[in-house]
């Protein structure tokens, strides 16, 4: 894949592509990315694995702009869309491994009904226990 243009706007990061096609994806997967200043977003070099921002220390590969899902849904977007929730210890919360609620975040593995459904329930207890603080 050879990128001919790359572009940001708004949550996503373009590409177009030798072929044609523009792809893209979005940047809750690199938060590195979504906060980053238009200057730094700028400084990136191109090799044969994908696109490296070196004062950002971030990688994009090229295979991942043909993922099936290049917008985060469900559980992924919540975790994503909110990086002030620590993985870790909500996984802990839930009693499940850390990696396994990081797999279901990132994408790489997919929770059945019932887990997504015991995932989501428990951020809702969460959401209505913080609900309650007072001041």
């Amino acid at each position: 894949m050879n990128i001919k243009k790359l572009w940001f706007e708004g949550e996503r990061l373009y590409a177009m592509i030798d072929d044609g096609r523009t792809l893209w994806q979005s940047l809750l997967y690199y938060p590195r990315l979504r906060f980053a200043k238009d200057e730094q977003r700028e400084c990136y070099t191109l090799n044969a694995f994908g696109i490296h921002w070196d004062e950002l220390d971030e990688d994009v590969s090229f295979e991942s702009f043909e993922y099936p899902d290049p917008e985060p849904e469900g559980i992924s977007r919540v975790f994503l869309s909110h990086p002030e929730i620590n993985v870790s210890a909500f996984a802990r919360r839930l009693g499940m491994k850390q990696s396994l609620l990081a797999a279901y975040i990132n994408g790489t593995k997919h929770p059945s009904v019932k887990q997504q459904q015991r995932i989501i329930d428990e951020i809702n207890a969460l959401g209505r226990e913080l609900s309650t603080v007072g001041l």
